[in-house]
């Protein structure tokens, strides 16, 4: 009995010794430090297939958009080349290779018509300048209006102004060009500066309502609990908050401005009034050849303006668009 109560005891604290595998253990799944082949020949399979799909697909959509900016900035090229060619070669080689650079071409384009080019430059500045001023005052003023005051018909107004954005410029061409040569305003700038202070550009105005639209009302009343009107609340509140609604404004009206030809053509008779546009016009003589090389040239010297005014205004002009509610 004694002997047998022993090898039982024994046995009991043997079993109590041994240390029992954990559940946990016993159940886990295979980690990182599990060694088994299959473990370590399916994860890097699966994470190489993956990659592998995935680089070719951003090197798909790189070479799609290589491609499609290639087509796009093929001609700006062509014209860039085209410039120091000389006229007779301009269309004889309709590829990318300069054999023979004629720099040249700038200054006999700089002076080949009546005025120096400088002339031109400046005319269009003062247009564009006095465009962007008219877009500015008039076209935030009128959103205000729409977004903050509440009068009789606000609604049809609205919606008139809307639907005038969708009135090609030939429709009112006619009409204005009547009124503006009974007030003997032809061969001036003022049919291109002056509409502009009535905020005809029904665009800026919607995309100035819904700016200000975003901007919180409680704003207002702040400042109409301390005192402020309307003139006040729009010059001190509102307005500091429209800057990247502003700065869109700005850089599409002067890439409009500066590039219009249709109606400074119909307005600007005289030489000595004539922009940019009107003034390249200017190289083309059905009457005798053309200079295509300065030309061409004039026309690189043309864009300068709008690629810097494009680059340095580019950040604003995104988060104008994005803040407006306009995708």
């Amino acid at each position: 009995m004694t002997t047998e109560a022993a090898s039982n005891g024994a046995a009991t604290a043997l079993r109590t010794s041994a240390p029992a595998e954990s559940p946990a253990v016993v159940g886990r799944p295979a980690g990182r430090g599990d060694s088994s082949p299959n473990r370590r020949r399916r994860l890097p399979q699966g994470n190489l297939a993956f990659s592998t799909r995935g680089r070719l697909r951003n090197l798909g959509k790189h070479v799609i958009l290589i491609v499609a900016a290639i087509v796009m900035i093929y001609p700006l090229l062509w014209m860039l080349v085209s410039s120091f060619r000389p006229s007779d070669d301009v269309f004889r080689a309709p590829g990318l290779w300069l054999t023979e650079a004629h720099p040249e071409n700038y200054a006999t384009g700089w002076n080949a018509l009546s005025s120096p080019f400088g002339t031109y430059l400046l005319n269009s500045a003062l247009v564009v300048l006095g465009a962007i001023v008219g877009n500015l005052v008039s076209c935030s003023m009128t959103a205000y209006a729409f977004a903050r005051l509440e009068f009789t018909g606000k609604r049809w107004m609205f919606g008139a102004m809307l639907i005038t954005i969708m009135l090609p410029i030939h429709v009112i061409i006619v009409p204005q060009y009547i009124l503006f040569s009974q007030i003997g305003w032809i061969n001036t700038f003022w049919p291109l500066i002056v509409p502009k202070l009535l905020a005809t550009d029904a665009f800026f105005v919607f995309l100035m309502v819904q700016f200000i639209r975003g901007i919180p009302r409680e704003l207002d009343e702040a400042a109409r609990i301390d005192g402020a009107g309307h003139p006040r609340i729009f010059l001190q509140v509102i307005l500091p908050l429209m800057t990247p609604a502003l700065a869109t404004t700005t850089i599409f009206t002067f890439i409009w401005t500066w590039s219009d030809f249709f109606s400074q053509l119909i307005y600007l008779t005289s030489p000595n009034v004539f922009t940019v546009p009107v003034a390249l016009r200017a190289f083309v003589d059905a009457q005798s050849s053309t200079d295509w090389g300065a030309m061409f040239a004039m026309s690189v010297v043309s864009l300068l303006p709008v690629f810097i005014a494009f680059l340095v205004g580019q950040k604003f002009l995104v988060k104008g668009i994005a803040t407006t509610g306009i995708k």
